[in-house]
């Protein structure tokens, strides 16, 4: 990983003095991923994927962009807290995370802040509202990097929610050192009783230990590095456009 856009790695003496046109945020989770995956794969893989994305915005947009550290809470189901070292954070305390990392970079001239999710259970648009009104010259973005490109077509699993395929194959390219595919369990998982909720036609929380047998949802059994490889190739393409665009253009 490049120490340009790294704050993991870098130092004062590497950004003192350096404009940064956009500051970026992964944020995550700690939870179990299936019996084979990090407990930090929801912080590792949004870091992971900036960075690369942060590089390539400087070769084809001219920004540059800073990624931080991610957060490393998130929001989890019933059934899920109960797990070993499955930590809940409530709403309040991730918006309380935010507003201060907002008020920090604020007083040293940041203006833009891309938050990028690696967890389902995120979400921001509440909190990025508030702080709005607190900060109107403050632009905050969020994004998932697993919804900016359709996993159809790079992976075969129908059911691919929660350290399946799909997320088993991108830390496989990344970090094929912290996968062992021969732990994992098959990610078989249960719908609800309620098909209306299946079809999405309203929402409530999936109970974990009622949803899940080994934490996962979707068998990632399948999963390959090139999969892996090919997959993210899409996903860093898409989320260089969004860092490039953002530093480059104002809101309106």
């Amino acid at each position: 990983m490049n120490k340009e856009f790294d704050l993991s790695l870098s130092s004062y003496g590497k950004v003192r003095g350096v404009k940064y046109d956009v500051v970026v945020l992964p944020w995550g989770a700690t939870e179990p991923h299936n019996l084979h995956l990090p407990y930090l794969t929801d912080c590792i893989l949004p870091h992971d994927i900036a960075v690369e994305a942060a590089e390539l915005t400087l070769k084809q947009y001219g920004m540059r962009c800073m990624v931080l550290p991610p957060v490393a809470f998130g929001a989890h189901n019933p059934g899920q807290r109960e797990l070993p070292f499955c930590i809940h954070t409530r709403y309040s305390t991730q918006q309380a995370i935010l507003e201060d990392i907002v008020a920090s970079l604020y007083v040293q001239g940041v203006r833009k802040l891309i938050i990028l999710s690696g967890h389902g259970g995120n979400h921001f648009k509440g909190m990025i509202r508030d702080l709005a009104f607190v900060y109107p010259d403050f632009l905050i973005v969020s994004a998932e990097w697993f919804s900016v490109v359709s996993p159809k077509g790079y992976f075969e699993a129908a059911i691919d929610d929660h350290a399946g395929e799909m997320e088993t194959s991108v830390m496989m390219h990344y970090h094929p050192e912290l996968v062992h595919l021969e732990e994992a369990g098959d990610g078989d998982s249960k719908p609800f009783a309620i098909p209306a909720l299946n079809e999405k036609l309203g929402w409530a929380p999936r109970h974990w230990d009622k949803t899940t047998i080994d934490s996962g949802v979707g068998n990632p059994k399948k999963a390959t590095p090139e999969k892996g490889a090919a997959y993210i190739h899409a996903v860093v393409e898409k989320i260089a456009k969004l860092f490039g665009e953002v530093g480059l253009h104002d809101l309106y």
